[in-house]
């Protein structure tokens, strides 16, 4: 399994170096979203194996994938967080059928490539692709705070910037540590999402 915490601080470097290199924008919206268009996004690989984490490698290649496919779909990706075993993204769209059905494709060629490599054909990669529609201003930015801290939350990280296959370090770029930490303090994570990374979604 792919281990941030074993990587030597230049291979950290490295990562780094590549998300910044690779990033899409993050949009930092420049007026209230229209919560009827507005999804977080979420995926686990089957009973929450690693399979996403077999290399610091493959989760690069499957984040570039996953934003170029939502991307393509004309969904605009407001924060996004790629770890081992799940990934989470918090969209604004129109056609969200569209982008779960895109994203069962990217599953089935990222389940078929992953198998091939491994030699363990038939497995089954993913569990499923969930989406939530943001019911107020408060679910949309605690959801935002969610997905940026979900690297910390399972121990991966001491810092949100540390990850390098999320936006976080776009995200505190663009907005800055103070307005950052105004939004955490306003909007808690507390019990957002309790359950959800232990139990397939």
């Amino acid at each position: 399994m792919y281990e941030w915490r074993k990587l030597t601080a230049k291979q950290r470097q490295e990562l780094l170096v590549w998300r910044k290199r690779r990033s899409h924008s993050w949009h930092s919206p420049p007026h209230r979203p229209s919560l009827s268009t507005s999804f977080h996004l979420t995926a686990a690989c089957y009973e929450h194996q690693p399979y996403l984490g077999h290399s610091g490698e493959r989760m690069a290649s499957f984040a570039e994938a996953l934003l170029d496919t939502l991307s393509l779909i004309g969904a605009k990706v407001m924060v996004w967080c790629v770890l081992p075993n799940h990934y989470h993204a918090l969209i604004e769209t129109t056609d969200v059928l569209a982008v779960l059905a895109d994203l069962g494709r990217l599953h089935g060629r990222t389940s078929h490539a992953w198998n091939g490599e491994e030699e363990t054909r038939g497995r089954k990669v993913w569990f499923r692709a969930a989406e939530r529609a943001m019911r107020s201003d408060r679910h949309y930015w605690a959801t935002m705070n969610y997905v940026l801290h979900n690297p910390v939350h399972h121990g991966y990280v001491a810092r949100w910037e540390e990850w390098p296959f999320s936006s976080a370090g776009e995200y505190l770029e663009r907005v800055g540590r103070e307005a950052a930490k105004r939004a955490w303090m306003e909007y808690p994570v507390l019990d957002y999402g309790k359950g959800w990374d232990d139990a397939g979604l």
